[in-house]
């Protein structure tokens, strides 16, 4: 997956415009505009570094006369006290880019860390690590970019990707039946449906009306286990709600295909880097 740079350089222009506004008070008073210096990103922590090329264009965005280099690559495991990469330019401009490029890169390397952690913890079952469209509004591509350079994988990008069937879709269209056959008819033939089950009898009654994907919300690993006896390979099984680090080995050992894990992306901590200049 690669990110779209028209998309990149109008994140990075909005945010340098809320963050600036007219000017930076202390940096322009301060620092004379000749003067150069370097800088560099350091890792205050284990992990995975995403987001470096994205830093990098905050820079080159202000003054393209930036040079840099690249130590970590996005997708690369990165030790605390390590060099992520190295800028040198106008002192000015590292100053004004600073904590706009350290949001970012911070932010993305915080959700590709969580889901390489995610990955590793399932690894070995059939289960794959999945995000939800729980994101932050402009943010979503570079947020599903960390994602899978994690090493975890995307569910649907946007309501356009696929039908989703949840409580309240299910409820307004008159049950799960009604709903996957009034779909049928106007959806075309590459789009799946998915249908959220909240017990067994509602998986039984997606499996009959021929769900492609089902959602298994908030159900223990022994009813997950269950239900994946009851599909027996006729339907794929996404495990959702409520998994922790402590019970996502158990999901994932109930034999499910998919767990989505809305975390990742809604309410990661960011990972710890530093930028300091000379």
């Amino acid at each position: 997956m690669t990110l779209n740079k028209i998309y990149v350089d109008d994140l990075i222009k909005t945010a340098l415009l809320e963050d600036i506004n007219y000017c930076d008070v202390t940096t322009d008073y301060l620092i004379p505009e000749e003067q150069e210096g370097q800088a560099r990103f350091v890792a205050k922590a284990d992990g995975v570094v995403c987001g470096t090329e994205v830093a990098v264009r905050v820079f080159t965005l202000l003054d393209d006369a930036v040079t840099y280099e690249l130590l970590k690559k996005d997708g690369e495991l990165v030790r605390k006290g390590e060099v992520i990469l190295t800028l040198c330019g106008k002192t000015r401009t590292l100053l004004k880019g600073e904590r706009t490029a350290l949001n970012l890169i911070q932010h993305m390397s915080g959700i590709a860390t969580a889901s390489h952690r995610y990955s590793e913890i399932v690894k070995g079952t059939k289960a794959s690590i999945a995000d939800t469209r729980k994101t932050l509004p402009g943010l979503r591509p570079l947020q599903k970019y960390a994602v899978m350079t994690g090493g975890a994988k995307n569910h649907r990008y946007n309501l356009s990707d696929a039908a989703m069937l949840k409580d309240n879709h299910i409820d307004a269209a008159g049950g799960i039946t009604a709903a996957i056959t009034a779909l049928r008819q106007k959806v075309g033939h590459m789009t799946k449906i998915e249908v959220e089950t909240r017990n067994l009898e509602e998986l039984a009654e997606a499996l009959a009306a021929g769900a492609d994907i089902i959602m298994l919300d908030n159900m223990s690993p022994e009813t997950m286990q269950e239900a994946v006896r009851l599909t027996n390979g006729r339907a794929l099984l996404e495990a959702s709600g409520g998994i922790t680090d402590e019970t996502l080995r158990q999901v994932a050992e109930s034999g499910v295909d998919i767990i989505s894990v809305g975390a990742l992306t809604h309410s990661v901590k960011a990972f710890d880097i530093s930028m300091y200049i000379s």
